[in-house]
């Protein structure tokens, strides 16, 4: 990326504005902020940014329909910054298309870290993968980021498309739950297996003729899953 990053925090909390502000500046990012939804909704249409940090408690909407109204029309990557630390929160904003979620308080540093990873993994997303590969009747297109059974096009959201991807160049094996969750979303997410088991089930539901008895996505228990390309 030859320009400075363009990074949208949404947060409605003036210590988080005077605090992260100067501080994403400091390290080289273009910062935009919005203390509400709507506001939100509005930079992000005016110029796209490359990163959103997303408070869920605003004002207006709740930042879980800013990300599920953003994801509509963009894969930027969505970093949750909340108060609220309940798995059943995490789960929805991960449902609605977030990518990653930090609780308040937080380290800096370790926020830092994760917009990092964010700005990394679409880079690579872009630029890293190319041509096309077959499992069975599925088929993975790298190149337009497409999943396709038969003719028929599936449906994903970006993380669904890097979770399917990784599974694709690996078939026949056992991936552990650690390895999955620190190669789609980082190191920091190693200890946060929620974010895994929704979206395996959210896989699961496009991907598998019966998400109820997956062909494809197979669950080894207390350990990961296994991506199976042939019958067993």
């Amino acid at each position: 990326m030859t320009r400075a990053a363009r990074i949208l925090l949404v947060d409605d909390e003036s210590s988080i504005q005077r605090g992260l502000m100067p501080l994403l500046a400091s390290r080289g990012y273009e910062v935009e902020s919005a203390t509400t939804g709507q506001a939100a909704l509005t930079a992000f249409g005016r110029v796209p940014p490359d990163v959103i940090i997303l408070d869920l408690g605003l004002p207006d909407l709740e930042g879980s329909e800013v990300c599920r109204r953003v994801r509509t029309q963009s894969p930027v990557p969505i970093i949750v910054l909340s108060a609220r630390g309940a798995e059943a929160d995490k789960i929805a904003a991960l449902d609605q298309g977030a990518d990653d979620y930090v609780t308040k308080p937080f380290s800096p540093e370790e926020l830092l870290a994760r917009v990092r990873v964010a700005l990394r993994r679409a880079f690579d997303a872009h630029s890293s993968e190319t041509g096309k590969l077959r499992h069975g009747d599925l088929a993975i297109d790298f190149d337009r980021r497409r999943v396709l059974r038969g003719a028929d096009e599936i449906r994903l959201t970006p993380k669904e498309f890097e979770l399917i991807a990784y599974f694709a160049r690996h078939p026949n094996r056992v991936l552990t739950h650690h390895t999955i969750l620190t190669t789609i979303w980082g190191s920091h997410a190693a200890d946060h297996p929620e974010h895994l088991w929704v979206l395996v089930g959210q896989l699961r539901k496009k991907v598998e003729p019966d998400p109820a008895h997956p062909r494809y996505l197979i669950s080894e228990p207390w350990v990961g899953y296994k991506f199976v390309t042939e019958p067993e």
